[in-house]
């Protein structure tokens, strides 16, 4: 008799990367902390110490767990990308927050399979929440007013048009050179429109908090894990060209099809 194997618990796996994320990130949170340019005097990118320790610490468990397995990292490069499966990491998503003591940041853990986004979360250890989804549904876990852990499915919101979204950026003067004409088409239209958030931006359009998430110059590292959450809390994300977010560039997430489609139309005027 031939023996199946069991399927792997690819979700409670995210979980314990989240936490060993968690274990390295957060006691740097609110210290003097040193944070180094990436930029060598560019636009300041800044990285720290709980950036690199967070992803060396997953890095060394998706190792010992699946070596068969692929990486994507920000602070470490790649490894294997043309695995069945490959773990997009980010440890520290919104590095300008961290070091600013906002807690608009999270460590992004995304999973490809063939090159497809299949699961991902969001994590935020010092608010004690995660976001995370499959494509097909998406939830939310963190503590309640009465201080226990509560889990609830997310849903994106209807909204029929421009004129009555709420649109989010982490900031127009990091938007990609030659797209921030195309963007202001879209936020001259929007009702509102928030600056920062970085990845907290795209789990509260999961929630349905806000209606669009616009943004550019971005890294698959940025944007794989947050794709499957939008999607499984009924959202559309693509690039600007309607195209696949899993490689990052330009992207526009959105909680209502009809909204996606407006703001392609003024992106691409």
């Amino acid at each position: 008799m031939k023996m199946v194997p069991k399927p792997v618990d690819f979700a409670a796996f995210v979980d314990e990367l989240a936490r060993i994320s968690g274990e390295a990130t957060l006691p740097f949170f609110r210290t003097a902390l040193h944070a180094d340019d990436k930029t060598n005097g560019g636009v300041f990118d800044p990285v720290t110490e709980a950036d690199r320790g967070a992803e060396a610490a997953m890095r060394r468990h998706i190792a010992r767990t699946f070596p068969d397995h692929g990486i994507i990292g920000e602070e470490f490069g790649n490894e294997r990308e043309d695995a069945d499966y490959v773990w997009v990491l980010d440890p520290v998503d919104g590095t300008k927050s961290f070091i600013s003591g906002l807690p608009l940041w999270g460590t992004l853990i995304g999973l490809n399979h063939h090159g497809h986004p299949c699961y991902g979360l969001m994590h935020q250890p010092f608010t004690r929440e995660s976001f995370y989804g499959d494509g097909g549904v998406s939830h939310w876990r963190g503590p309640g007013l009465d201080g226990k852990t509560q889990e609830r499915k997310l849903h994106t919101r209807a909204c029929p048009s421009l004129a009555e979204a709420t649109l989010m950026t982490t900031h127009p003067a990091l938007l990609a050179p030659g797209t921030l004409d195309a963007y202001r088409r879209v936020e001259d239209k929007v009702r509102l429109s928030r600056y920062g958030g970085d990845c907290y931006a795209y789990c509260v359009l999961a929630a349905g908090h806000v209606d669009l998430v616009i943004e550019s110059g971005l890294k698959p590292y940025d944007i794989v894990a947050l794709v499957p959450i939008i999607e499984g809390a009924g959202g559309v994300i693509t690039s600007w060209d309607g195209g696949s977010a899993a490689q990052g560039g330009t992207i526009i997430a959105a909680g209502d099809r009809r909204v996606h489609e407006e703001a392609l139309k003024l992106l691409n005027a």
